[in-house]
């Protein structure tokens, strides 16, 4: 996960920022009208469309795919972007205490996830054109990023991405973008949100690319989250896994072991997996189950897909 703060204090950047011009046929004409209104969720689609287009060129200029929006990711991005600009304050945390991962798995996403979220306070105009021009910019600034600060950057470039998602919101002068990027390589089968601490689930499903490498599947816990001070949340801090996880590999061939003497613990054949999963801990929590995947055998591994399952 990248870093989690990152502020423009509007009035100052804005007098240097590359102005953006918006590229749909007849809104110039139409910008002194709209110049009157306030942003809001009608430009929605509007200010991702164009957010999109951004980050796909930068991608394609880095020699990267294209990423797809995605409704989910962006209704769950929306909802953190709102949270963070009604509390005052830019983090991976929201208010209740959940982590980025935990937000989009609870909401039933299974792909795998890292978030950029930006801030922009005191902005010169809460019109549509300007803030629309104030989102690119803050975009920008992330991707403009420089070794070895630029966490933002890498998750921009991140080169397993396949779809993204954009949440806007806008309080008073103050704005907030939230960007959450999907790594999808997994199907999994519907599995439970919720268990006794203990008990084991059933965890399958398939890659969606039958060629491709499942290596790893983790299995991170930590405790229930719980809603951090305000003072907490507006403090500058990157976000991650947890520490405490088991990892389980896949079964070894016939005849061979892995290195401890174990043959493996989850069948993986013709692109389909299966496994049990102990929830470890005999107290309540919350586990990250994440799928460590490989396109090709060369590919260092990444997270192709992953869900949550609170256990209390």
């Amino acid at each position: 996960m990248s870093g989690s703060r990152f502020i423009i204090d509007r009035r100052s950047f804005l007098t240097t920022a590359t102005p953006f011009a918006l590229s749909l046929p007849g809104l110039a004409r139409a910008q002194e009208l709209i110049e009157r209104g306030r942003f809001d969720d009608e430009q929605l689609p509007l200010a991702r469309e164009q957010l999109l287009n951004q980050l796909n060129a930068e991608r394609s200029s880095a020699g990267l795919n294209e990423l797809k929006l995605d409704d989910l990711a962006c209704a769950v991005a929306n909802r953190h972007a709102r949270d963070m600009a009604t509390g005052g304050f830019l983090s991976h945390w929201g208010s209740d205490g959940r982590k980025p991962f935990h937000r989009y798995s609870l909401a039933g996403g299974t792909a795998a996830i890292q978030e950029n979220c930006s801030a922009a306070e005191d902005i010169q105009s809460v019109s549509p054109v300007p803030v629309l021009n104030d989102l690119h910019d803050m975009h920008k600034s992330m991707l403009d990023e420089v070794p070895p600060h630029d966490g933002h950057r890498k998750t921009i470039l991140f080169p397993f991405h396949t779809h993204v998602g954009f949440g806007i919101a806008l309080n008073g002068r103050s704005l907030r973008l939230d960007e959450l990027y999907l790594s999808r390589y997994v199907e999994l089968d519907p599995i439970v949100k919720e268990a006794k601490p203990g008990s084991t689930i059933d965890f399958s499903g398939r890659l969606l690319n039958a060629s491709h490498f499942l290596t790893e599947i983790a299995v991170f816990y930590e405790p229930l989250p719980k809603a951090p001070d305000i003072f907490w949340l507006r403090v500058p801090r990157s976000v991650s896994f947890p520490d405490d996880v088991v990892r389980l590999r896949p079964h070894a061939p016939d005849g061979m072991t892995y290195t401890d003497g174990s043959r493996g613990d989850f069948e993986w054949r013709n692109g389909r997996f299966r496994t049990h999963v102990k929830l470890y801990k005999n107290e309540p929590g919350i586990y990250t189950i994440v799928c460590m995947v490989r396109r090709v055998p060369t590919d260092r591994g990444f997270p192709g897909g992953q869900v949550c399952v609170v256990s209390k």
